[in-house]
Parts: C-alpha cells; structure tokens; sequence
C-alpha cells in the first residue's frame, strides 16, 4: 500500500468532475487540466468553468484555476490548469492519471511516465493506451474497471432522458458565441428560443428545464453542442452531478485502491 502523491486529471468537463469530486471527497489532492477553450454544456457541475470563471463550484467542493501548481491548495484539493499536453505533469509527483478527455478514438498519448493510467470510456484499449478502462456506457456494466480489452463502443446517440435523446440536445447553426436569452435551471416550452448564435436562433426541441448551456465566452464552431434541455422539467436538479458520474468515479476510486494508491493523509 502506498500514500498517494497527486492525481492528474485530464479533462474538466462533466464527467470528469464527477470523478474529481468523489476523489476529493475521499481525501485525494487533484489537478485537472483543460484546453483553453472548454465546451462543457453542463456547467454547474463541470469545474472547467474555473477557466472563464477563475473558480468552479461543484457540489460545494471548490475548484480554482491557478497559474502554477507551486501555489498552494489551502482551502480546496481541486486545482485547475490550462494544459492541454499535460506539461505542468513533470512538475509535481503523480501517483495516477485519469485520462477523461472523452474524445472517444484512441487518445493522444499523456507524458504519464510510471504512473498509472485510467481511461475514461471508448478509444481506450487495455495495455495499449490504459492500464485500466472504466465503462461509461449506461448500457453495458456502467462504472465498471476493465483490465482486458476496451469499453463499450461510441454509439454517437445521446443518451435517452424520459424517453427523449437526440431531441434534448441543441447545437450551433454557425461559428460563433452563445448569446443566451434563458439561464440553466430555467423551464423552457417547445420552439421557445434559447439564445443566438452569430444572429441565427437556437431552438429548444421540447418542453423541460435548461439542464446545460455553454459558456457565452465559449468560441463555438458550427454543429457544436450548445444546450441540453430535459424533459423531465422541474424534478432535475442542474446542480447535481449525475448518477451516471458517480458511478464512473466509483470505478475510478476501485482501480485506485485496488493497487493501493490511497488518498493523502494531509
């Protein structure tokens, strides 16, 4: 068994603050890396908001965009960095690194040196680009760690919510950025406009509530994911991570322990 040093995730978006959240919890110290210009839709739960922001709250665990990873946690164990080749790695002591870009082909290789690497979903294979492979796929054996072959494949379909998928889920018409004309948690009608990009409406698809919506700074591309609107309306709470996020961390806290990398004493 062995204390561990830092756990590096790679990816702020959802489900990879759902995964930092629970390892905070647990008692790990984190830094997570993110591109510059993050894309995340629900940003209540994301810590990449902390890029525009400077600071993410999720779940009342803060998390705070730093400039060096010599300065100081003190009040939280979240660190955020913009470092999207993970360069700022060599600089701290690394026990694990959770590779939660969900690009869903194979990844471009993180400079892990020895430590150990989880990867998050489709594109990872064991003993390829993984050590250990976390399922991500509701239908399969969602948070399950696998040590051979690969996860469930990217089906490129949203996932159903009250029997709605691809219809919850609205895009950009052009390149742009988001100008919002309703808030995330707001209850929006079918055909009701969410906002404009570059002029052109975005339109919600169904009745429900405004689970997610990119950030105004976010510089979008055209048939970029803009907004999530839910049907399940005011029973959702934007502010919770997901059931499907904790299960996928769980995962990620079992492959830990289960090499004895165990969370800092301090």
């Amino acid at each position: 068994m062995s204390v561990a040093g830092v756990i590096w995730v790679q990816g702020a978006g959802e489900l990879a603050s759902g995964v930092a959240l629970r390892l905070a919890r647990s008692g790990y110290h984190l830094v997570m890396a993110e591109i510059a210009n993050p894309l995340a839709v629900r940003r209540l739960v994301a810590f990449s908001e902390a890029v525009y922001e400077k600071r993410a709250m999720v779940e009342g665990t803060l998390g705070v965009l730093v400039d060096s990873l010599a300065e100081p946690t003190e009040e939280n164990r979240v660190r955020i960095v913009v470092d999207p080749k993970a360069q700022l790695m060599s600089s701290c002591q690394i026990s694990a690194v959770i590779d939660a870009r969900m690009t869903k082909v194979q990844p471009k290789p993180l400079p892990v040196g020895g430590a150990l690497l989880i990867g998050l979903g489709p594109g990872f294979v064991c003993g390829r680009d993984a050590d250990a492979v976390i399922e991500t796929h509701r239908g399969a054996r969602l948070g399950e760690v696998i040590h051979e072959g690969e996860a469930f494949p990217n089906t490129g379909v949203p996932g159903v919510v009250a029997g709605q998928s691809a219809r919850r889920v609205v895009y950009s018409p052009k390149a742009g950025h988001l100008t919002p004309e309703v808030k995330i948690g707001d209850l929006v009608t079918k055909g009701q406009r969410l906002g404009t990009v570059a002029g052109e409406p975005i339109i919600s698809n169904l009745d429900g509530m405004v689970r997610g919506l990119v950030h105004p700074a976010a510089e979008l591309s055209a048939g970029e994911k803009v907004g999530d609107v839910d049907p399940r309306g005011h029973l959702v709470d934007p502010a919770l991570v997901t059931d499907k996020a904790l299960a996928i961390a769980g995962g990620v806290l079992e492959a830990l322990l289960g090499v004895g990398i165990l969370p800092s004493q301090s």
